[in-house]
């Protein structure tokens, strides 16, 4: 993912689930209470789902998603992190939040605490966390927060919380967290045309090298 989608992903996450009590995944009397939204409706065709997962400048095989009791997915939340990565958050009615983020990598045991805790815990830039191994991952702490994360097909699985959430919840989301199937990428991913600002602009009136200044040199006549 370019810096310029990344960073707007991080500016507009706050103020999205701020406004997100009643745009969560589930509130619809069709949907379940899994925390994703499923429906029993038709599912779309899985090169659709694709173009979508393309859309939002991602992939359907990097797309997780997870449950947990009093959670529902946020869905001004899902976007994307790193190159091709995917992060979504679900919030509870009190106010906490699990983030769940997928992205090209792993974790061991020489990388651990180097890692950058999730953004649902409020760290910035590397962590320093204090690591623990715990079934198929590690646990991770921070001041700010707490996460488990894994490796998986070669992608590094975080999810994350603040200290708000306790640590049984934010395990039994971790161990939820899985590969979503053609249903779940329907009810996770925006559609096409729900993406427009989150899709960098090409400029193509900007010089390839330097900072991108108009060039405003004074020939030799002045």
């Amino acid at each position: 993912m370019r810096r310029g989608s990344r960073l707007s992903l991080l500016v507009l996450l706050p103020l999205a689930l701020a406004g997100c009590g009643s745009q969560v995944a589930g509130d619809s009397g069709s949907r379940g209470g899994d925390g994703t939204g499923s429906t029993s409706g038709p599912v779309p065709e899985h090169s659709a789902l694709e173009a979508r997962a393309r859309a939002l400048q991602t992939l359907p095989e990097h797309v997780y998603v997870t449950r947990s009791d009093g959670f529902e997915l946020a869905r001004q939340s899902v976007g994307v992190i790193g190159g091709d990565g995917f992060s979504a958050t679900y919030v509870s009615k009190t106010g906490g939040q699990i983030t769940l983020a997928v992205d090209r990598g792993t974790v061991d045991a020489a990388n651990c605490a180097a890692i950058p805790m999730g953004s649902a815990t409020g760290a910035d830039g590397p962590s320093g966390a204090a690591c623990a191994k715990d079934g198929k991952g590690w646990y991770r702490t921070s001041d700010s927060g707490h996460e488990y994360v894994r490796t998986e097909n070669g992608l590094r699985i975080q999810i994350s919380a603040g200290t708000q959430v306790e640590r049984d919840v934010l395990r039994k989301a971790a161990e939820a967290a899985h590969l979503a199937d053609d249903r779940e990428l329907d009810e996770v991913l925006p559609q096409a045309e729900d993406i427009g600002g989150q899709t960098p602009v090409e400029r193509g009136d900007l010089p390839p090298a330097g900072d991108g200044a108009p060039n405003n040199e004074v020939g030799v006549s002045g």
